[in-house]
């Protein structure tokens, strides 16, 4: 019996080790592990490069307050900075953490401005952005929100997706950003096209409100590139980050620039463990990997032979698969039925996927995976296909 709060559904099987793209059972069963944590683990599991920068860190310090200078941090921050839209940089230790901070610069900002009362942040209805009370009354969504009100106060208002005549009726003089994901994660793996995301910029632009990208789940490399919204060649006001930049270690943040970070004097907000120097150390050492040459470049070719083949998948299974979504290694096989009993014989196979909404199967290679691992993922969702009824 199990101590645990019930808050997860868990299935039943644990595991011992990892090795970069596989999971080993308490039981001794070997499975292709396209979780990877929820998009968490860029680099695989037990890369060899993080764990020596975790063991040379863990020798040094690995806590001290933000009451002084980290230098792994300042690090980490000059290094996102220089790479990325951003002028400045607050580390959390989570995504959920990131999209609140997020969410407060973007009040600050306006306050800062003399305008308090333009305070309301602007999502897609059903989106994600995380599990705290803020957030789950960001993602509009009931199954969220039922049972943890009052709603009235939380400042969230919401459009629904690709609908711009929804978006732009909703914003009103209180208006302070829009929030969106640029691929929505827990939403069905649903990509915003490059024009839509340029429309947002320039709406925003017109009204003079504030552009947030949740790229907690879709940034830092999933996509191909660093950020999935660096193909539409919009500038975000703000950008909150977490899963892929510690490769496993728990590390958010938020990227803004100079003119909304100017808001976020001291005191306004703070993290007790975020930004600490050993997560700071495992920050640099993904940037390590992902900034190498042709990191990325590999990350959109490896990508494109796997959608070209679950296509074909598709064409050979038109009455199973709907769509094959996504962009870079953040896939979704959308289904006609529910997606249970799918991922659950891919599980028996000895492929780990996970579900996100609209049936859809989430598939979530670490960013490294080699051809011969996207193969043999093939081969079992092949299988499951030929034998699924």
């Amino acid at each position: 019996m199990s101590s645990l709060v019930k808050n997860y559904n868990r299935r039943k099987i644990a595991f011992k080790k990892g090795r970069g793209s596989f999971l080993y059972s308490t039981n001794g069963k070997k499975y292709l592990d396209f979780v990877q944590g929820i998009a968490v683990n860029s680099l695989g599991h037990s890369n060899p490069y993080l764990t020596r920068a975790i063991n040379e860190q863990s020798k040094k310090v690995w806590h001290v307050s933000n009451a002084f200078i980290i230098p792994e941090g300042e690090r980490l921050a000059k290094r996102l900075s220089q790479k990325t839209f951003a002028d400045y940089v607050i580390f959390q230790n989570s995504g959920a953490e990131a999209t609140e901070a997020a969410i407060k610069v973007a009040r600050r900002y306006f306050y800062s401005k003399g305008k308090p009362n333009k305070n309301r942040i602007l999502c897609i209805k059903n989106s994600f952005h995380g599990r705290t009370i803020a957030a789950i009354f960001a993602s509009g969504s009931k199954k969220m929100t039922e049972g943890f009100g009052p709603k009235v106060g939380y400042g969230f208002d919401h459009f629904d997706f690709g609908n711009h005549k929804s978006l732009k009726k909703a914003i009103t003089n209180k208006t302070a950003a829009i929030m969106i994901e640029p691929v929505m994660g827990e939403g069905g793996i649903k990509a915003i096209p490059d024009w839509c995301l340029r429309e947002l910029r320039h709406i925003c632009n017109k009204k003079k409100i504030l552009l947030i990208l949740d790229e907690v789940q879709c940034g830092v490399g999933r996509s191909g590139n660093f950020f999935a919204f660096e193909s539409s060649k919009v500038k975000p006001d703000i950008v909150p980050i977490a899963k892929g930049i510690g490769g496993g270690f728990p590390i958010g943040a938020v990227l803004m620039t100079k003119k909304v970070a100017h808001a976020m004097v001291p005191g306004t907000h703070g993290s007790t463990f975020g930004g600490n120097p050993l997560a700071m150390s495992v920050g640099n050492a993904v940037l390590d990997q992902i900034f190498k040459k042709g990191f990325l470049k590999n990350v959109k070719k490896i990508s494109k032979y796997f959608f070209n083949e679950l296509n074909n998948l598709k064409n050979d299974y038109p009455k199973l698969i709907k769509e094959v979504r996504g962009v870079g290694l953040l896939i979704g096989l959308q289904l006609f039925n529910d997606q249970k009993k799918f991922i659950q014989k891919l599980e028996n196979n000895k492929l780990l996927t996970i579900r996100a909404a609209e049936n859809v199967v989430r598939i979530l290679p670490p960013l490294n995976v080699k051809k011969s691992e996207i193969n043999l993922a093939l081969k079992i969702i092949r299988k499951v296909c030929k034998e699924y009824k």
